[in-house]
């Protein structure tokens, strides 16, 4: 059994790995455009953020307690979401870059953590599926040699039988030439009789 072979490019092997990094970036980046205008040292906006980071984090902990089934993926979405919410607002609320940038670390820092759990999940699971691949490619070629030396062998025999069929119908037609051919003899000799054939049925 043939199976497709995928080759994914590399811009799609890289994406994930570098995803992260681009979501913590891309909140950084808003946050201070935020801040530039007009969210610096606002308390209404700071509130804002906390209230959605908040409500983003009960989420996450609902989810991870088992409320919706106890979805692991729904979990860590939302604790993301609250992170990046709480990373925005101190990026919009704060005056200079250093605490945000030491957020924007703290954050990365803990996405790559959370996507590596996953990773190692995803890794394992292609490494289990490889092998059932491998094991059922090589059961498939096992069965097919099996088949095909089955077939051999009874093409062999069904080619000797022929033959010695032939042979011995040859011998009996000579034998019959010679005299004092006597078929009874044959028969009480435990010689082989020669199927009989059907000559309406041949016609």
């Amino acid at each position: 059994m043939n199976e497709p072979l995928v080759q994914h490019h590399w811009v799609a092997l890289a994406a994930p790995k570098v995803a992260p990094a681009v979501a913590t970036s891309t909140v950084l980046i808003l946050g201070r455009m935020w801040n530039a205008n007009g969210a610096e040292h606002s308390t209404g906006n700071a509130a804002l953020m906390v209230v959605l980071a908040a409500g983003a984090a009960t989420a996450g902990a609902f989810a991870a307690a088992g409320w919706g089934g106890g979805d692991g993926v729904l979990a860590a979405t939302a604790f993301a979401t609250s992170g990046g919410l709480a990373l925005a607002g101190v990026a919009g609320y704060a005056d200079g870059l250093s605490l945000p940038l030491l957020l924007w670390v703290l954050a990365t820092t803990v996405a790559y953590g959370i996507a590596a759990r996953y990773w190692r999940t995803d890794r394992r699971a292609t490494v289990a599926y490889d092998r059932q691949t491998t094991v059922r490619r090589e059961e498939h070629a096992h069965t097919e040699r099996v088949e095909a030396l089955r077939a051999g062998a009874q093409i062999e025999v069904a080619r000797e039988g022929a033959a010695y069929a032939t042979a011995l119908a040859q011998a009996l037609i000579h034998r019959e030439a010679l005299p004092g051919f006597d078929p009874a003899a044959l028969t009480r000799a435990g010689l082989p009789e020669l199927p009989a054939i059907d000559i309406a049925k041949e016609h």
